[in-house]
This record gives structure tokens, sequence and C-alpha cells, in this order.
């Protein structure tokens, strides 16, 4: 759940963008400028956070009165390495930003530090990971509860596509791009289970809420709509240049989250009364605009 620290909304000084070259703090940057916000994008290049002196240059950067979003994360994290990769480079991340005295940080976390339930889950669920990436996230977020002193906010958006979406992961990032070169689409069994999908201009208008009420807590960024890969398929062959084979295929293991995982938006709504997430037909209608 979320508190605002500011009873209306008011512009921070400057939003620094840790990870502005990714999809997210892309989006998130792109948001916040269109509001005339000052905003400084650090990418890879501008501090390669794996570096032996990355804090140091992290807090040479940033100025007192800043407001952080820490977007940097080496994703998915699939294997020890990069387990221990995300340790070093979140640790890097949070002593910059023990160096200056910052107005409000945003750290962006996953869903994948929930477990699987049969109902829908809120922020107030479990975190009990079950993979290396929920585990890396998990790990991340206790980082900063426990060692960042300014005003923090964590976000754990589930599922996010949009046309700038770099993964190409399962689901309607790839079906979009396989619908346009005119490719058969593959699904995974029947394509039957069941996930929350948001579009990441949506996650980019709710951080940007969140950095000007300066809101601490942590909030599910998911429409608590599940549909399946199959419904999802369809939908893109009515959005793009011309429907495509849709085909299923054998699994290869069980179906992941029990082929089930919702979410419940009540926070959302309770945070921010007047936003409505966008439905996915009308976003993967946009999405297919923007391509």
């Amino acid at each position: 759940m979320l508190e605002h620290l500011n009873a209306k909304e008011e512009a921070p000084s400057r939003v620094v963008i840790i990870g502005a070259g990714g999809f997210v703090g892309g989006a998130v940057a792109k948001r916040l400028e269109r509001d005339g916000i000052s905003v400084l994008k650090i990418s890879r290049t501008d501090v390669n956070l794996l570096a032996p002196d990355a804090a140091s240059r992290l807090a040479s950067v940033l100025k007192p009165g800043d407001s952080v979003l820490a977007a940097s994360a080496l994703a998915p994290c699939k294997n020890a390495e990069m387990l221990r990769d995300n340790m070093i480079l979140a640790a890097a991340l949070i002593k910059g930003l023990q160096a200056v005295p910052l107005a409000h940080v945003v750290n962006v976390s996953s869903d994948a530090v929930y477990g699987d339930e049969p109902v829908p889950l809120s922020e107030t669920s479990a975190a009990a990971p079950g993979s290396l990436h929920g585990a890396m996230h998990l790990a991340r977020e206790l980082m900063f509860q426990s060692e960042v002193k300014a005003p923090l906010a964590t976000i754990r958006p589930s599922l996010l596509y949009g046309a700038a979406d770099p993964h190409n992961g399962y689901g309607p990032n790839r079906f979009r791009r396989l619908n346009a070169k005119g490719e058969t689409i593959t699904l995974f069994g029947e394509g039957e289970e069941r996930r929350d999908h948001v579009l990441i201009d949506d996650l980019a208008e709710l951080t940007a809420r969140i950095f000007k009420r300066r809101s601490v807590g942590t909030l599910n960024i998911a429409t608590g709509t599940v549909t399946s890969f199959r419904e999802i398929a369809d939908l893109i062959n009515k959005v793009g240049k011309a429907p495509v084979p849709i085909v299923p295929s054998p699994r290869s293991g069980p179906m992941p989250h029990n082929g089930y995982r919702p979410f419940d938006a009540t926070a959302t709504h309770k945070a921010f009364p007047d936003f409505a997430y966008t439905p996915l037909a009308q976003g993967l209608a946009q999405v297919q605009q923007q391509a």
C-alpha cells in the first residue's frame, strides 16, 4: 500500500533515472519530460554499476534533493552468476544513493517476489519467490528497505508490454512481432494459462504520480484482469496487419504459476482514484499504431 507524503501533486525538482536505457526507465523518463519535469538519464555507458568505482561515480552525478528511479538490473535473472552480479549492482547503487541526501527513491521490483496463490495477489500477500529472478528482486527490496534513508516506494509490475520492449517475451510482445512478419504464433500448450498484462504507458503514468505525490510503501502494478495467451493471440490477429495461424504445441514442463496468476488492483485505485488501467484490447491496438 502507498502513503502520499505530498497532499497534492508537486513536481520534483529533478528525477534521476538509473537504467534510463531500459524499457521501464525510458518510458518513465518520457512521461516525466512530457510534464516538463527535469530528468537526468543515467545508462550503463554513463555509470557501470558493476565497476569498482560505481558508487562514487553515481554519487558524483546526484544532487541533494534529487528524486531517483532505480530501474537498473540484469533481468531476467536466469542463473547464479546473474544473481551474484545483480547483488553487486544493487550494493553499488545503494552506496551511491547513501552518499547524497535525496528527496525520494522509487525502486522497480517485480511481481515475481510472490509465490503462487489460487486467489488474487495483493501488496500484503507473502513474498515467496519460486525463481532466481524473484529471489533477486526480493533481496534487492530488502537491501533498499534496510539501507536507503530517503522516503522509499517499491513498485512491483506484472507482465509488461509495449512497442519498445526489448525482450520479445512470450505473449503480446512476441505475438505482435510474429504477426508483423506474417509468421505463425506458436502457443505453449493450448495457450490456456491466464496472466495479467500491463501497458508500459500505465506503469509510466503511475510512476510519475508516485514521484509527484512523493509516495512511500509498495504498489503492485497490475490491472486486476487475467487473459489467456490464446485470447491475446486472437486479439493480436484482430489489430495486426493480417491474421496469421495460431497453433498449439506440447508442453515440455508444468504450466507456469499453475496457469493462473491474478492480482487485486484495489491498492492502485485507492492510491489514485482517478486512474484506470488500459484494457488489453485497447492497449494492443495502441501498441500496433506505435510500432
